[in-house]
């Protein structure tokens, strides 16, 4: 063997349990999912806490989409703030200010002036900390090796479903054990705790963003590709915000209330499963080529729906695409890190998440729309799934990287050479 010749460096390990068992992965997964568990709390406990005193629903239902749409709207700002000043920053001010307005709002009442608790609550969402973002920013700091955070992508990912099963019984239980002035109070205390985690956590304190050489500019963001891949996502956020409504409908129609709340559950429930089975092993081809089957396969597992089953069938039926709703999102934010400038990949994030919102708003005020029509509320969710499988279709050589065809399968081990003699 030549003096020259290096045996491979080994690989670290993509298991579950070696991210897991990383330095700081569990900290942040943690903190990042008790400091997002307000946004599935916030509008079940503004809409307990205004007809628990005889107000509107109509009123209620206003603050709460007004809160999800000042939330939704103010992340690319959040993110290209975080791009420029750090994560502590921004989170920092922005989590004091977003608890500060919930535990305001028992103090001033829910039969307080109409236009201070909309102004409260507006403010609200306006400061809600970017931590979904900031945690997909910090992973090649955490874990440089990609297995690994392909592995955490998609534990991340699929458990965000969860955050919206188990933030609304939260907040429920609190409100009818204790009363939901309270709830807000505890749901303003968990985002503070949350967010404290994340940022006292070195990862996210030491974190700097990335700069531009001198005298050159940040790079531009919005290019064709990564437009393209938003406008597909805002199609993902509709078939996904359609199957909320749906599910109200098909409670409605079959006289089960429990539907309402089944229905999402198996979905998310659908959703967390396919990260974990997705983040098991390595899968041929690049990011963009995945996205693309994953969303086929979305688009596929909505199809059912359109021989309108019964409730049984319709909880497992949305198991189905549920199960590729991960592999489409985590393999969505491996596009964004490929095409977005490395100066600007926290605002890109951010941009792709207020897509899937976006997308998920436009889908729920449509089926809203076609409640009385019970095949196009049910066709609407394969309708949004055929809009971004089309867009990525078309938009798949804007996607991939140029090179990128030409790589290899993610995180392959490299293969020792031959020993020369």
């Amino acid at each position: 063997m030549h003096l020259t010749d290096h045996p491979p460096v080994p690989q670290p390990r993509a298991t579950y349990g070696a991210v897991l068992g990383s330095r700081h992965v569990a900290r942040l997964l943690g903190g990042t999912l008790i400091g997002r568990l307000p946004n599935g709390m916030v509008p079940v406990g503004l809409a307990l806490w205004i007809t628990g005193v005889g107000g509107s629903l109509a009123f209620a239902g206003m603050l709460s989409a007004l809160y999800g749409l000042a939330s939704g709207l103010s992340q690319p700002v959040k993110g290209k703030l975080m791009d420029r000043l750090g994560q502590t920053r921004v989170s920092g001010p922005a989590v004091v200010l977003n608890a500060s307005s919930l535990l305001a709002l028992p103090v001033i009442g829910a039969s307080g002036h109409p236009v201070v608790v909309t102004a409260v609550v507006g403010v609200a969402g306006l400061c809600t900390p970017p931590l979904e973002a900031g945690l997909r920013a910090l992973w090649p700091a955490v874990l440089p090796d990609p297995g690994q955070r392909r592995i955490a992508l998609s534990l991340d990912t699929g458990t965000q479903g969860l955050l919206y099963i188990a933030g609304p019984l939260l907040v429920t239980a609190l409100s009818a054990a204790h009363g939901p002035g309270l709830a807000l109070v505890t749901t303003a205390g968990l985002g503070l705790l949350g967010t404290v985690i994340v940022l006292t956590a070195p990862p996210s304190r030491l974190w700097r963003p990335a700069t531009a050489p001198d005298g050159e500019p940040h790079g531009r963001l919005l290019s064709p590709g990564l437009l393209m891949l938003y406008l597909a996502l805002a199609g993902t956020g509709c078939a996904i915000g359609a199957m909320n409504v749906w599910s109200v409908a098909m409670a409605a129609s079959h006289r089960m209330e429990l539907l309402s709340g089944a229905i999402p559950a198996a979905f998310s429930t659908g959703s967390f499963l396919g990260g974990l089975l997705y983040g098991r092993r390595v899968w041929p081809g690049s990011s963009a080529a995945q996205l693309l089957v994953g969303a086929a396969c979305f688009l596929a597992g909505w199809l059912p729906l359109l021989a309108l089953p019964g409730p049984r069938a319709a909880i497992a039926a949305v198991a189905v695409p549920g199960l590729f709703l991960t592999v489409v999102i985590s393999c969505a934010f491996l596009t964004v890190d490929s095409l977005a400038p490395p100066t600007r990949t926290t605002e890109a994030y951010a941009w792709l998440i207020l897509s899937v919102g976006v997308g998920q708003a436009t889908g729920t005020a449509l089926a809203g729309a076609l409640a009385a029509h019970p095949l196009a509320g049910a066709a609407l969710p394969a309708a949004g799934a055929a809009i971004s499988l089309t867009v990525l279709a078309a938009g798949h050589r804007r996607l991939t990287p140029a090179g990128a065809s030409r790589r290899r399968g993610r995180h392959r081990r490299p293969r020792a050479r031959a020993a020369h003699n």
